[in-house]
């Protein structure tokens, strides 16, 4: 007997996966939001002596206001934030609200991808995507940064993942890498030659860079093109609600626009599924 996938989320065995994966997400947004805040203050620390006194694993997790360590019941993703009130244990200090959002918004992308991508390698590979460029999005709206450390790498991981399989050839891959990267380098120096000013960052470019090395050189200006339009309306809504425009950051615009392309190339949506496939 056939099932549709509509049927099959509804069977334990479905229930199961779709549950694992959901835990899978809540974990990983839970040391997301440690990359997030602990990695642009490494980064500052590189220039001073004690730069080895601060990492991703030391010190351990603990309050920044009353610096009380962090129990492990107290640090179970969005679970610990909501029987604690959103307020320290010790000293009661707010615990910000982004915290158990950044972990419930990973865990619902990386159940999404579970409808859209049907093999698990299609599957971990936009399980990896979505991390790096969430991580890479939050990054860049606090700080205006795009590190090397999480862009050069999700570059090399698009070129080893279509070295081995994937939509699309090495081939294209190394060519989307490589334009990804000098078409945004020649648009910084031009604006900055006509303008004499800068429009973007040296992080753009290596974020361009990677997502070409993901989706290939052929939907680049598709990419670009999504990009300015979200950046665009961003900065429309912005400019009208406070009456400022500023500066904004272009990495998250570039990341959603970028996982928006992937998808599209290597997804079977959940929705079409459904209506293609027959119900018996």
């Amino acid at each position: 007997m056939n099932f549709s996938p509509a049927l099959l989320f509804t069977l334990p065995s479905g229930f199961l996966y779709q549950t694992c994966l959901f835990l899978t997400g809540l974990m990983a947004g839970s040391f997301l939001n440690v990359v997030v805040y602990r990695l642009p203050i490494m980064l500052k620390q590189q220039r001073t002596p004690d730069a080895n006194t601060f990492n991703l694993c030391f010190p351990s997790s603990h309050c920044p206001k009353c610096k009380d360590a962090i129990r492990f019941w107290q640090n179970i993703p969005l679970i610990s934030w909501l029987l604690l009130r959103g307020k320290c244990h010790c000293c009661k200090g707010h615990i910000p609200v982004r915290y158990p959002l950044c972990e419930l918004t990973c865990a619902l992308l990386f159940l999404g991808s579970s409808f859209l991508f049907s093999t698990p390698i299609a599957l971990l590979s936009a399980l990896l995507l979505i991390w790096f460029l969430l991580a890479l999005s939050l990054i860049d709206i606090s700080t205006f940064l795009l590190p090397d450390i999480l862009t050069l790498p999700l570059m090399w991981l698009g070129l080893l993942l279509h070295s081995l399989s994937g939509s699309v050839s090495l081939h294209d891959a190394l060519y989307g890498a490589a334009t990804g990267y000098l078409s945004l380098w020649s648009l910084f120096w031009s604006f900055r030659i006509l303008c004499k000013k800068e429009g973007m960052g040296y992080g753009d470019f290596k974020l361009m860079a990677a997502l070409g090395a993901w989706v290939g050189w052929q939907p680049l200006l598709y990419l670009y093109i999504l990009a300015a339009m979200l950046g665009l309306s961003y900065s429309l809504t912005r400019s009208l609600l406070r009456k400022t425009a500023g500066e904004i950051p272009f990495g998250p615009c570039l990341s959603l626009a970028g996982a928006l392309v992937y998808i599209s190339q290597n997804s079977n949506p959940f929705w079409l599924m459904v209506l293609l496939s027959p119900i018996g």
